[in-house]
Formats: C-alpha cells, structure tokens, sequence
C-alpha cells in the first residue's frame, strides 16, 4: 500500500472519534432542534404539531424584532471593533520581545476571565452612582457626559459592546500574530529592497497574503456575536425592558422560563439561519482579495 494511502488512513482513523462525538453532540442537536420547532412542547410528554405557527408568533413579536437588530449592532461592532484592533497589535507586536510578549498576555488576559467576572467587572464600571466610567467623566469635567449606561436605550447596545469586543480581542490577536509568521522573511526583504514601507507593504503584502485569516475572523466574530449570552444576562438580563435583549437571551426566556422548548427550538433555528445568511453576505464581500 503506497504511504500516501496509509498516511490518510491513519488520518481518517484519529479524527474518527472526533467526528463521532461532533456529530452526535452538534449536529444531531442541530436538526433535532429545527423538527421540535414545528411542535408545541413543554419540554416534557407528548409534542403538538403546529406547523409554522412558532415562526409566524415569532416573526409577529416586536421583541423579536429588537433582539435581531440589536444582534446586528452587536456584530458591526464586533467586526469593527475586534479584528483591526486585533490585526493592528498583531503588526506592532510581531516581534518576539520582552515586551510584545508581555502585552500579546495583558491582552489575552479578558479570555480567560470567566464570562460571568467580565460582565460583574464591567457592571460596576458603568454602575451610574459609583462606577469608574462616571467617575472618570466627571473628574474631566465632562459631567453632561455621565448617565447610567446600562439603562438608556440610546447607548446601553454600545455600552454592553464595549466589554464584549475588549475580551475577544485575544484570540485574534494570536490568530494574526500566526498567520503574520508564516510569510516568508524573504517577502519583506524583496519588500523592503523595492522601497515598499508603512502603509503600502500593509495594503499591497501583508493584508492581501493574510486576507484569508482575516475572512476567517470575520465569520468567528458573526458566529461568536450572534450566540452572545453571558455578558448580557450579567449585566442586564436583556432589560430595561427588553432594550437590550438579544437572540440567544430571547431564546432562553422564551424556553425555559415559560416552559416552551418547541417555541425555542424554532428561535434557536432562527438564529442558525441568520448566521448563515450574515457569513453568506460575508463571503460574497470579502472573497475578492485587496490589491
């Protein structure tokens, strides 16, 4: 049997159980989700048959509404907010010194807080009588400024923004720094020789060779700001009224708080199926390169 044969066999062997696993804990689950989504089901006895009626109750709910635009917010955000400023530090902090190391850590630090302690922290930063963010406005003199974050609908989105994109930072960040190390030192030399500097060897070298990474991240910051959950119900619970809600805390409300798992088997569905639109739009945006 040629090697080559024999490699992918050992490969398809180890990855097997991985695959079985995936499979019967994401996949299955998936579709399993999407056929409760036609029933009506308390979660426990016997499952209704309603056909659309979950989506269409859905569809005619305004907090539905609020909670995917406010997703859509949260994803602009993240994409804005995370991946320049993770690619950005991934550039200036390439080199592997003292110091880089010791920021690229600082940075990734958020990430392995807990979800729950980044939200508590950030709750008492934006705390309207004694958090820091006030504090801080009011010591610059900027008191028209202060206002409790976490309770006005004009900026409570952009608030609980703020938090998630400073603890996502880390993982792009050592994405980038990989993927910046595998171009080969002989490119920048060449660049280098030809006088390409600064902005130019950004735009016309290095984005264009990592442009598939940056995709890459762009559809993790879709994903990971569509199933956002933790920071909100820390910091909020998806109120006041609702102004805050998003999809995966209007799926947990709507299931186990009132015992209608049919209902957020459909709101689950809902959520894969505008993630896969948002990264499909992705795709079509992203897959000519830079030049």
């Amino acid at each position: 049997m040629p090697t080559a044969m024999r490699s992918k066999g050992f490969i398809a062997i180890a990855l097997l159980p991985a695959l079985l696993l995936f499979l019967i804990f994401v996949i299955i689950p998936v579709f399993w989700s999407a056929y409760y989504g036609f029933f009506s089901w308390k979660g426990f006895g016997d499952a209704t048959f309603i056909g659309l009626d979950n989506y269409i109750e859905m569809f005619k709910d305004p907090i539905f509404w609020r909670a995917l635009r406010n997703n859509l917010i949260l994803v602009v955000s993240s994409i804005i907010g995370q991946v320049p400023i993770a690619l950005i530090l991934a550039i200036v902090l390439f080199k592997n010194s003292f110091f880089s190391r010791f920021i690229r850590s600082a940075v990734f630090m958020p990430m392995v807080l807990s979800t729950v302690v980044v939200g508590l922290i950030w709750g008492y930063i934006y705390h309207p009588q004694f958090g820091i963010a006030n504090y801080v406005l009011e010591m610059l003199g900027l008191e028209s400024w202060t206002r409790a974050w976490l309770s006005d609908p004009k900026v409570n989105m952009l608030a609980i923004s703020l938090p998630i994109n400073w603890a996502n930072i880390g993982p792009y960040l050592v994405i980038f720094i990989a993927a910046l190390q595998n171009i080969s030192p002989e490119i920048h030399d060449a660049a280098k020789i030809d006088g390409s500097t600064g902005w130019n060897k950004l735009m016309q070298i290095t984005l264009p060779m990592i442009w598939s990474t940056v995709v890459v991240t762009i559809v993790l910051c879709i994903s990971g700001s569509l199933k956002a959950f933790d920071h909100v119900i820390v910091m909020t619970g998806g109120g006041p009224a609702q102004s805050t809600e998003l999809l995966a805390t209007y799926m947990y409300n709507s299931t186990f708080s009132v015992y209608r798992y049919g209902y957020g088997s459909a709101v689950s569905t809902m959520i894969m199926i505008v993630s896969a639109i948002l990264i499909a739009l992705n795709y079509f945006a992203t897959r000519r390169k830079p030049s």
